[in-house]
């Protein structure tokens, strides 16, 4: 099937019958048969100035952008685009706020009417649930595109994207106040939503792939999102036992969700891991304190960035050994060899001239490996 695309006017009159704003449960308006705030739309609303300024606009007689529209299966619609724009006319024509110190009901009987003839031009577009999502994609271009997991609530709508909403994408929402210490971004931008998704996925590859998209297709119409749900506590649960002495700086934004799929069985002890902790955050070798946690968990020094020979250092060792590796003594270009802590930060070593020996790339690949 291909995309199309109706241009209608469509009055304010029109757009305001049977306006309703039932908060969590939605917003509609156009005889009922619009749904302004659909399960993907972004749950925030325009400050002062820029209600005041769509009223303005419409009171001079201004045209205001453009709007889209799409058509559900039952003949009803959604608000692709503009939602924050009729959610101001509504609210005004329903006095909900006074612009210019007026509300509308002060208005005279012409000025109403001016206003509630006022037409909008509305793109209405008819097709697949994919095809309405590259055409979301294409006209929220020029605004503030919608983030990822926003266009994947567009996609996967229903009654479990709703569910999951109110666990995971309100400002205060349960998932906030439980996991606000080792998670980052906002609720209501669905980065809590996005990242219990991910962690989710990656619990059962072989079923999702570790795919978001698999997981929300699987669990699209599903009545409610309990399970994720539950995940998403026993993942919180784990972290502040393992680790009870919060350090938020150093905690958030962790995957703390992949770490829990894969350790979550193992037997750790707390005081041990506790005066892991404290001893690598002040050890100076380690740049990076936030990669602690998975250093402990997985072994890798890699999430440590350990700290590395400065160029000044490797010149200086160069010289001294007059560009001969001392694993295969062959002579080698600089830009061929490599600074290597002959005793391994793990062992004790520290990143100082004395412990410091150039070794060609593949000898300190080998010695790596070993």
């Amino acid at each position: 099937m291909t995309m199309q695309i109706e241009l209608k006017e469509i009055s304010i009159r029109e757009l305001t019958d049977r306006y309703q704003d039932n908060a969590e449960n939605g917003v509609t308006a156009y005889h009922g048969e619009l749904d302004v705030r659909p399960p993907y739309q972004r749950e925030f609303v325009y400050g002062e100035k820029e209600r005041n300024a769509v009223i303005h606009t419409v009171e001079q007689g201004f045209p205001l952008n453009v709007m889209y529209w799409a058509t559900r299966d039952n003949g009803t619609f959604e608000i692709i685009d503009g939602q924050q724009r009729t959610i101001s006319i509504c609210q005004y024509v329903k006095s909900e706020f006074a612009y210019e110190m007026r509300y509308f009901h002060n208005l005279s009987g012409d000025e109403k009417d001016k206003i509630l003839d006022y037409k909008l031009m509305v793109y209405i577009g008819t097709g697949t649930d994919r095809e309405k999502l590259k055409w979301f994609e294409t006209i929220n271009i020029a605004g503030k595109p919608l983030f990822k997991q926003e266009l994947r609530n567009a996609v996967y709508s229903g009654s479990w994207v709703s569910d999951a909403k109110r666990y995971f994408s309100k400002s205060s929402c349960p998932a906030y106040a439980i996991g606000a210490d080792y998670l980052t971004g906002s609720p209501i931008r669905q980065d809590y939503l996005e990242t219990a998704l991910l962690w989710i996925a990656k619990a059962d590859i072989v079923k999702y792939r570790g795919n978001i998209e698999s997981y929300m297709a699987v669990h699209q119409k599903v009545p409610n999102a309990l399970a994720l749900w539950q995940y998403f506590q026993s993942v919180i649960t784990w972290v502040g036992a393992t680790f009870p002495n919060k350090r938020k700086r150093l905690m958030q934004g962790l995957p703390w969700g992949e770490l829990y799929n894969v350790y979550k069985d193992e037997v750790l002890d707390q005081n041990t891991l506790e005066q892991e902790i404290i001893k690598l955050i002040e050890d100076d070798e380690v740049e990076s304190k936030k990669g602690i946690y998975q250093y402990l968990l997985t072994k890798q020094e890699k999430h440590l960035s350990l700290r590395v020979f400065s160029d000044k250092q490797m010149q200086k060792a160069y010289q001294k050994q007059q560009g001969i590796c001392p694993h295969c003594k062959n002579h080698f270009d600089l830009l061929k060899m490599e600074g290597d802590h002959i005793i391994p930060w793990s062992q004790g070593g520290k990143t100082t001239d004395d412990n410091l020996q150039m070794l060609c790339k593949p000898c300190n690949r080998s010695k790596s490996d070993n």
